[in-house]
């Protein structure tokens, strides 16, 4: 039994007779009538009976009718999430992200896509390693990598998404916090600093160390967090400065003073699947490359 005859029997049952059934599918009576004798002699029962000028469902119309209802209304549906499929309007998107990403413009850009796309299902994962995210990718485990590092695997698609500038987060008695303008990369030898552990985040622990060794200094290391929260609060504590992203700002830790870093950069990066054939990965990250800023 086909969908188009589930119909026949809905409609012959919501309009009463066999004539207003057949005016509202387009067909033609005779034509409506031979197709429920022929259901009828296939279930070896009547699915209705005349009462007055009408039709009425038996036992096992009523049944049938009320089965048809549900499995018409469920086939609707479930072309309706096709449409929606092909169009990228639906299902699920994983995206993973640096944390530096969501202090700044990528939080209200996903929030504003969940507004825009209520029926997609939005995963997200937060990771300091830009090559696990990157991995991720690549296996299946996340559709989308929003990291500091570009990726140099073609497998991968990569594009530039976000620069902002470093910046030197100070304990806020420090004399440095109290200065005028960026601070200079020489002032990264003036006060310890609060790094990552290098097997956390390698680019932000290389990084540190790269920006040190362009302005002639020898780190001297106050301490280590594992989490922006806990570099935050170590820099409150007096433990010494901490070079982060400057979108992590808006955190807005008491006790803590940032200044722009001279001469300093980082950008973040779009990855994605080079062979990517969902629509709703290529919607999403087509919609997020556009609300950066």
């Amino acid at each position: 039994m086909d969908l188009r005859m589930l119909g026949y029997v809905v409609a012959i049952a919501e309009e009463g007779s066999v004539s207003g059934a057949a005016r509202r599918l387009r067909l033609t009576q005779p034509t409506l009538s031979r197709q429920l004798r022929e259901l009828e002699r296939r279930l070896g029962t009547e699915l209705f009976v005349r009462e007055g000028r009408g039709l009425t469902p038996t036992a096992a119309g009523k049944a049938l009718v009320k089965r048809a209802t549900t499995v018409l209304a469920e086939a609707e549906a479930a072309l309706e999430d096709v449409r929606l499929a092909a169009q990228g309007l639906t299902g699920r998107v994983t995206v993973t992200f640096a944390g530096s990403g969501i202090n700044g413009p990528l939080g209200g850009a996903l929030g504003r896509l969940r507004r825009e796309l209520p029926r997609v299902d939005l995963r997200l994962e937060e990771s300091f390693n830009d090559a696990e995210m990157s991995d991720g990718v690549l296996d299946g485990r996340f559709d989308i990598a929003v990291q500091r590092l570009p990726s140099r695997d073609a497998r991968l698609a990569t594009r530039a998404w976000w620069n902002q500038p470093l910046t030197l987060f100070l304990p806020a008695a420090h004399p440095l916090a109290h200065a005028p303008g960026p601070a200079p990369l020489a002032a990264l030898g003036q006060i310890p600093l609060v790094v990552w552990p290098r097997e956390v985040s390698p680019h932000s622990h290389d990084e540190i160390l790269a920006l040190c060794d362009q302005a002639g200094v020898v780190p001297r290391i106050g301490a280590r967090g594992r989490s922006v929260q806990t570099v935050l609060a170590l820099v409150a504590a007096g433990f010494g400065g901490a070079v982060m992203a400057d979108s992590h700002r808006a955190l807005r830790r008491v006790g803590v003073t940032a200044r722009p870093l001279a001469g300093t950069n980082t950008t973040l990066y779009l990855v994605w699947r080079a062979a990517e054939t969902d629509p709703l990965v290529h919607r999403f990250r087509d919609t997020l490359a556009g609300l950066a800023g």
